[in-house]
């Protein structure tokens, strides 16, 4: 055997995989075809995050007379947040790379195939200059981990042409700054995009099938951020679907079924964002014999394929694509490789963000989904315009909600949406793995003025025992 374990894809949970595996002493090396860190670091999650802060800091200069201060002639550069999104996804890939060195992880660059008989072939890809064919190459491990995550999904009304119909990947390396958007899909993706495009000026149209916005999220949470965003001067057109789209003109002309006919909304470019594919095609998988279901590789609760030594993770699995799920998987699927004691991953405790303005964070049911499970609830609520630190900051939007079981007094649910939410759901998480009951968060002493505090003052009005309000 060439290695104990090789990983094909170094993305979230590809890398973390990878370095658990190391930190474990098995002989490990990862196979990728582009960039290190995968999709999430070079063109999701970080990229995507240095964009919105450069819209958040407009936004701060534009309104900056709330604050008591005259900031004039603000205006956004477009190259310029472009360009400094991009060095922060070169920053964090050299990063990752560093890791792996650190780590005596081997990089093999180039595009990875599973074989029978545990062995990855890997073809490594040469520039069109260089007039070398591919090479080819076969590597062989006790075990294989595949995690080669997913791409922009294409609907066949809403081909991409990576000009006027766009995925999420060119949207945040455009050349220049579209004058209008419409953006179709309004999950954590669209939203962001539809966010951060709004801001710096150009005109955007969100376009949603179902009935609210970020549907995935409580229907009090969709309907704030829906206000919000209206408020911000952005169109949002929910129950409504994009029948097809004309790109012939300078504009291009998006035919949108609605709830009270059809309408045309003309927009310089068209955001697909209406979800995500594995990238499971052509990697060997009905060669080895291993089982798909619906698009996604069949594993156990330890990421076990069906064909011994082969596992998987992340978005080719079951369970939510986000870049914190595929890494646990991976030190979930190595550790127990390892043979260490190992618990499967809950996936019912798992914190979704969209990093908005307001933000949204969430974990466990929503309201109505705990009613559709036949629980008797307990629901707290609290406001931030409630909230000392929310108000000194100018960001009173939003509340936090909490939802209990009235009859065992289980945690079954959180729903946050304002400013830095984001970075507050981890204590509802981490409460709801430690079984916490509201009584013992109602006793926890959080700090003031914080927004945090507003979780402890949600749970108290669940109990009916909220002092500010």
């Amino acid at each position: 055997m060439n290695y104990d374990i090789i990983v094909i894809g170094s993305g979230p949970g590809g890398y973390v995989a990878a370095i658990r595996a190391a930190q474990l002493g098995f002989k490990v090396a990862v196979v990728e075809r582009t960039e290190l860190g995968g999709i999430c670091l070079n063109w999701g999650c970080i990229p995507t995050k240095a964009l919105l802060k450069s819209a958040q800091v407009f936004n701060y200069l534009y309104h900056a007379t709330n604050y008591g201060i005259i900031a004039s002639d603000a205006k956004p550069d477009f190259e310029a947040i472009i360009k400094r999104s991009r060095e922060i996804a070169d920053q964090m890939s050299k990063g990752i790379q560093f890791l792996l060195k650190k780590n005596k992880i081997d990089v093999l660059a180039g595009t990875g195939k599973v074989k029978p008989g545990k062995v990855v072939e890997v073809t490594s890809v040469h520039s069109p200059q260089s007039a070398v064919s591919n090479e080819t190459k076969e590597y062989s491990a006790k075990y294989i981990i595949i995690a080669t995550g997913a791409r922009s999904l294409e609907l066949p009304n809403l081909k991409q042409d990576g000009k006027k119909i766009i995925g999420y990947r060119e949207a945040m390396n455009l050349p220049k700054q579209p004058a209008s958007m419409a953006v179709v899909g309004s999950g954590a993706i669209g939203s962001e995009f539809a966010f951060f495009y709004n801001s710096i000026g150009t005109k955007v149209t969100l376009i949603e099938l179902l009935p609210n916005v970020v549907p995935l999220e409580d229907e009090e949470v969709s309907k704030t951020l829906a206000r919000e965003f209206k408020k911000a001067g952005m169109t949002v057109m929910t129950g409504s679907t994009v029948e097809s789209v004309d790109t012939k003109g300078k504009l291009c002309k998006v035919n949108v079924q609605t709830r009270k006919g059809e309408e045309v909304i003309e927009a310089e470019v068209v955001l697909s964002a209406v979800g995500i594919v594995t990238n499971i095609e052509g990697i060997g998988l009905e060669d080895v014999g291993i089982k798909t279901e619906k698009g996604k590789i069949v594993v156990d609760d330890f990421y076990k394929t069906n064909v011994e030594g082969y596992y998987a993770i992340g978005d080719i699995v079951h369970g939510p694509a986000l870049a914190h799920v595929a890494s646990h998987e991976g030190i979930i699927c190595v550790e127990r490789i390892a043979g260490k004691d190992v618990e499967p991953l809950d996936y019912g405790n798992i914190p979704a963000c969209t990093y908005t303005n307001p933000e949204i964070a969430s974990v466990g049911m929503t309201e109505q989904q705990a009613k559709d499970a036949g629980y008797e609830i307990r629901v707290g609520k609290f406001p931030f315009t409630a909230s000392g630190k929310a108000t000194a900051a100018g960001s009173r939007e939003g509340f936090v909600k909490v939802i209990f079981d009235a009859k065992y007094g289980e945690w079954l649910g959180a729903h946050l949406i304002g400013d830095n939410v984001t970075e507050m759901i981890a204590e509802v998480v981490a409460a709801r793995k430690l079984e916490t009951t509201g009584k013992e968060i109602i006793e926890t002493v959080h700090p003031h003025p914080t927004m945090s505090e507003a979780i402890m003052e949600a749970v108290a009005q669940a109990y009916d025992e909220c002092i500010h309000l």
